[in-house]
């Protein structure tokens, strides 16, 4: 791709963008969604967010299922969040953890 590519790639995913946040309002008319909708939209941030750390947790290349350094410092942050720790001790023992099994494994 040239310089002048990029840029109008990045041009039209901005107007696609703002064309398909924009339709939501239009479409609605100022109408309130009904209680059902949002509560599943309600749901969409955690499940969206439950499927990104299963996928970066066990997804290994070409698409491959792989346990591994990251498995066990997702395990232990579970358990710090589990007994009421904060996020910042949650994050910081997953990262400690997986660098010493890493360490440890060679891996």
């Amino acid at each position: 791709m040239t310089g002048i590519d990029v840029w109008v790639t990045i041009g039209a995913l901005t107007v696609t963008t703002a064309l398909i946040r924009a339709s939501g309002p239009v479409i609605l008319g100022g109408r309130e969604l009904p209680s059902r909708v949002m509560d599943v939209i309600a749901l969409v941030a955690a499940a969206l967010l439950a499927a990104l750390v299963v996928v970066e947790t066990f997804g290994g290349e070409d698409q491959t299922l792989e346990v591994d350094a990251r498995f066990v410092g997702v395990v232990v942050a579970g358990i710090v969040l589990f007994f009421r720790g904060s996020m910042l001790w949650a994050v910081g023992a997953a990262a400690v953890t997986a660098a010493l099994v890493r360490a440890l494994l060679g891996g």
